[in-house]
């Protein structure tokens, strides 16, 4: 599930995937995060393709999934969870609430949540 495609969040290939996948793990591990708006949007697009991966029955889903996922409680929570909760449902899954700027740099901030 290697996309290319998307923004660059000022950071090489492989430290980008990394923080996609730590951010995505998270996200649905805890069902929510809070993160700027071009590292929600990017985090929102790659969960959302997990978890429609995730959908998809036997191992094969599982091994996909497992790819991209290195935590392997947001997986077991992902199968065992969340997959349930949206079978009827066709996509979007997450939900980006604007907070206002940060303090600091003045960077966009808002949570990034999954629908219940």
């Amino acid at each position: 599930m290697k996309t290319f495609a998307g923004r660059k969040l000022g950071r090489p290939t492989g430290h980008r995937f990394a923080l996609l996948r730590n951010m995505a793990a998270s996200l649905l591990h805890y069902e929510k995060i809070e993160t700027t708006r071009p590292k929600a949007k990017e985090v929102a697009r790659f969960a959302e393709k997990l978890i429609t991966a995730a959908k998809g029955e036997g191992m094969n889903a599982r091994r996909k999934v497992a790819q991209d996922l290195p935590s392997r409680t947001a997986q077991a929570k992902l199968f065992d969870v969340l997959v349930p909760r949206y079978k009827e449902r066709a996509g979007g899954y997450t939900q980006f609430i604007l907070k206002g700027p940060r303090l600091s740099d003045g960077a966009e901030m808002g949570i990034l949540r999954l629908i219940s």
